[in-house]
């Protein structure tokens, strides 16, 4: 008995200390072990909450809606800010607040300064809102401000690579289906998921999302998303594809979680959802 109770022991202590080790080797892990089903799914594990940010409180953007995990019990998480469009409100892109929040992140989908902004400036409204998030926000402890990122739709894509560009710390760049005037980013450090539509005649792929993609540095982690059947506005509605490869890509990046890298890695094949994709594996952490 007393030899089967010090095997116990034991193996209690290899699994406490392996436990104990994976923990010490990402401490960012946010989560359950990751599944195709989990990353598609409409919500994940955590419950969420939500609060209004009014303009009438914030300078340099022009408020939003913040979505957070409502349990505390996990420690600190990752955000992200992302922007809508051209013309649009962030009622465009709210569909990703609590869907992205739902997988471990504070997600604050913004209201920009007037809706014809352009991607510069909403470049500067992204890292305003970033800026308020982690230091003004009434969630500010519940966020880990070295583990941000940045998304947006349309000209908000196109401001998302601004962003990018101006903040080289941010740890994660999504944009879907941007828009903008400069095609060459050979400066941004950030790894970065380009999103394009095969059908999307406002920024064709020729001359937005496959330059952005080119022009990025070949030693980047970076990954071109070409959806098929798809518009310009797709992601203005709930889209399985970019939400999957949005968890993944945040997930990776933001939480260095290598449990992702399976839905990057190798790199997905043409399908009835992918006209095409590109991109390098991860690099290891």
């Amino acid at each position: 008995m007393a030899a089967l109770a010090a095997l116990v022991s034991i193996g209690a202590l290899a699994t406490f200390t392996a436990s104990g080790a994976q923990a010490a080797a990402n401490p960012y892990e946010r989560g359950p072990a990751p599944t195709r089903s989990s990353i598609e799914a409409l919500r994940g594990s955590y419950a969420v909450s939500q609060t209004t940010v009014s303009s009438l409180g914030v300078t340099g953007f022009g408020g939003g809606t913040v979505y957070y995990p409502t349990s505390t019990a996990d420690g600190t998480f990752g955000a992200v800010v992302i922007s809508p469009g051209f013309t649009a409100y962030q009622s465009s892109i709210a569909w990703l607040g609590p869907r992205l929040a739902s997988q471990g992140f504070v997600v604050l989908t913004i209201d920009t300064l007037t809706t014809l902004d352009q991607p510069d400036s909403r470049g500067r409204q992204l890292l305003s809102a970033l800026d308020y998030l982690t230091e003004r926000s009434t969630v500010r402890t519940r966020i880990d401000s070295s583990r941000l990122g940045v998304m947006g739709h349309s000209m908000g894509g196109g401001g998302t690579l601004e962003a990018a560009k101006s903040r080289p710390s941010l740890q994660a760049a999504i944009a879907l289906t941007g828009w903008n005037t400069d095609k060459s980013w050979p400066e941004i450090q950030t790894p970065t998921l380009i999103v394009g539509a095969d059908g999307d005649t406002v920024a064709p792929v020729l001359t937005h999302s496959e330059p952005f993609y080119t022009s990025l540095p070949g030693s980047l982690d970076k990954a071109y998303l070409e959806l098929n059947n798809a518009t310009h506005f797709t992601p203005n509605s709930s889209d399985t594809t970019i939400a999957k490869y949005s968890i993944s890509w945040l997930k990776r990046f933001i939480d260095n979680d290598s449990r992702y890298e399976q839905f990057l890695c190798p790199v997905p094949s043409p399908s009835l959802a992918i006209e095409e994709y590109r991109g390098n594996c991860p690099h290891t952490s």
